[in-house]
Parts: structure tokens; C-alpha cells; sequence
């Protein structure tokens, strides 16, 4: 399971719509390694400016790695992240994330980092198992 959801957001659930902040806090406290990754990838991106920051460090362990792949790889969990932060997530390599303010000006920079071409530039001996 990616999530430990209380029985009353379960509840939620079941009855109908979730409150996405109740479920923001869900991911943050079940995915406590990839919530680190991105919030301090925002933080520095604020801090530092510019079109991107990203995580080029693989996670310590595989729980952590299973975390980011879970965040990233869910839809829901994913789209909530971004509205939560204001931001647009992009994932290479099964740790490698980068968060790129909405801002339109950024897009060919955001185009260029998911592309088919960067996929293939970032790749490695040691990637091939993660």
C-alpha cells in the first residue's frame, strides 16, 4: 500500500469527494522521503530562482526510491503535489526530480528536460537497476 489513509478520509472517500488539503497531508505523512525531496527542490527554487531545480543525489534506500516512484508515478498523487506547491514535477531515472514554476517562460526548458533526448543523455551503468 502507497498510502496510509485514516479510516475518516477513507470515509471521505466513500462517500463521495476528499478534501484535497486532508489529502495533500496524507501523502506528506505517507511518503515522508519524496515530500522532503520536493518541498526542499521548491524551496530551493524560490530561494534560487531560475527555470528549474532538480535532485540528481539516488535516494538512500529502496523504500525512499519506492516513495518517489510512488508520488510521481500516481496521477492523483502527482497533480496533487503540484497544486499544493504552485509547481510543475518532472522525473527522469527513478530519482531524479525537478520542479519548474508554472510560469510559461520556462516551457521550452521544461520540454527539453522531459524529452525523449535528455531520457537517453541522462542515462548510466549505475541507473540500469533502478
Amino acid at each position: 500500500m502507497s498510502l496510509d489513509v485514516s479510516p475518516a478520509l477513507l470515509e471521505q472517500a466513500e462517500r463521495g469527494e476528499v478534501d484535497e488539503a486532508e489529502f495533500v497531508d496524507c501523502v506528506r505523512t505517507s511518503l515522508p522521503y519524496a515530500w522532503e525531496m520536493i518541498s526542499s527542490l521548491v524551496a530551493q527554487l524560490k530561494v534560487d530562482g531560475g527555470n528549474f531545480a532538480d535532485n540528481q543525489t539516488p535516494p538512500p534506500d529502496e523504500q525512499a526510491r519506492g516513495q518517489l516512484l510512488r508520488a510521481l508515478a500516481s496521477d492523483a498523487i502527482r497533480g496533487a503535489l503540484q497544486r499544493h506547491f504552485g509547481v510543475r514535477l518532472a522525473f527522469q531515472n527513478c530519482h531524479r526530480v525537478a520542479v519548474f514554476p508554472l510560469d510559461a517562460s520556462v516551457d521550452d526548458t521544461l520540454a527539453r528536460f522531459t524529452s525523449v533526448r535528455s531520457q537517453l543523455l541522462n542515462q548510466s551503468p549505475e541507473f540500469r537497476d533502478c
